[in-house]
């Protein structure tokens, strides 16, 4: 599920116009995932080898022609969002409560006390 195919989407910029720009439609549960997988690979004690699946699907993440399109309302992030969850599985024992913390305070940010 996680093909390396989309690490060449990923940056940091486009990480972030994505989220800007797409938070609500994407949802909390999806932008939360996204930002601890952030913060997860911006640590320095996150092996190298657990940053590729990070990588790649914080890319496909990013990438809006993906299995379902993001463009379709209601549907097009739950792939991302089983991909996220594929990704956060496979590098569970890296990720620190630090990141899930980080994660919530700017999801909070982002969508305010919805």
């Amino acid at each position: 599920m996680l093909s390396t195919n989309y690490e060449d989407k990923y940056d940091e910029k486009s990480l972030s116009r994505k989220i800007s720009k797409y938070a609500r439609v994407a949802g909390k549960k999806v932008v939360f995932q996204v930002l601890v997988l952030y913060y997860c690979l911006l640590d320095k004690d996150t092996p190298q080898w657990a940053k590729a699946p990070i990588i790649s699907a914080l890319g496909y993440f990013i990438f809006p022609l993906d299995a379902i399109p993001d463009i379709i309302v209601g549907a097009g992030y739950s792939d991302d969002l089983g991909v996220l969850v594929v990704a956060m599985g496979m590098v569970l024992a890296h990720v620190k409560d630090e990141h899930k913390d980080r994660a919530r305070e700017q999801v909070s940010r982002i969508f305010g006390n919805d």
